[in-house]
């Protein structure tokens, strides 16, 4: 009787389980490398009956999947290139869900004397004209986007020996500049979750410039019918909740809080 009982607990649990609505994401490495998902991912399934499978990729992978139709929805951050997604009609609207900043990392030593910059422009412009080391992420990610545009306003074409620009997610580059005792752009979260840190320290922040917003935005049915967009605007509907917004506030590493939500339930989607 007791095997019975088991089995039929477990195909119950298996019904359960298999009943789960299921949709795919596209999403930044720096998102995933901050930890969050691990506190929103359960929390969604619970609340809505809905498992997200995350595909973690760079910006510019992540838009390329909704352009394909390999994802039912993106979350990333470079907003120029979110505008683009749904202007091209590739997204249905773009949502703003929540944002941390960039932040320049370096050696402690702090060869270039970043930390006495006024601005990030003036820091990267220390760091060219003494051609300290620094690593790219070099993927075509958010990051790497604002890194570049950076360089740009900043009046400096990064090349030579010193920049290392390595093709990687945001932990992978950090590592390699933990490796080179290099300077590196980050998102602060995916700093502060980094344990591999060495001698490598926060040493600029704070400039407005570096402010970095993530941003929802669903793949469009009326270019990929198969696409799972009631799931997508369920998933939407949970981000810009209350409950998302303890859950994302409430997200702490060393007593530091890594996002901050700014979603307005009752606006309009931007874009």
């Amino acid at each position: 009787m007791k095997r019975f009982v088991l089995t039929l607990a477990t195909l119950a649990m298996t019904a359960t389980a298999s009943a789960a609505d299921t949709m795919k994401m596209a999403v930044t490495t720096s998102f995933h490398n901050s930890g969050l998902s691990e506190i929103l991912l359960p929390a969604i399934e619970q609340d809505l009956g809905l498992e997200v499978q995350l595909l973690v990729v760079g910006t510019g992978q992540a838009l390329q999947l909704g352009r394909s139709g390999d994802v039912d929805a993106i979350l990333v951050h470079s907003r120029s290139a979110e505008e683009a997604f749904v202007a091209e009609g590739a997204g249905t609207h773009r949502r703003e869900i929540m944002y941390n900043d960039f932040v320049v990392i370096g050696p402690s030593e702090d060869p270039a004397d970043v930390a006495s910059a006024e601005t990030v422009l003036d820091a990267l412009q220390s760091i060219a004209a003494s051609e300290a080391r620094f690593v790219s992420r070099g993927d075509d990610s958010g990051t790497h986007k604002k890194e570049l545009s950076l360089w740009a306003a900043a009046s400096q074409t990064p090349e030579g020996a010193w920049y290392n620009a390595v093709g990687a997610g945001m932990g992978a580059a950090l590592n390699t500049a933990s490796g080179l005792n290099a300077y590196i752009l980050s998102d602060r979260a995916s700093w502060l979750n980094f344990g591999n840190k060495g001698d490598l320290a926060l040493l600029f922040s704070g400039d407005p410039v570096l402010f970095n917003q993530y941003a929802f935005l669903p793949v469009n049915p009326e270019v990929h019918a198969h696409v799972a967009n009631g799931l997508a605007q369920k998933l939407e509907g949970w981000l810009v909740s209350d409950r998302a917004a303890d859950l994302i506030n409430g997200y702490r590493l060393g007593g530091e809080q890594l996002f901050v939500f700014n979603a307005t339930p009752d606006a309009s989607p931007q874009g």
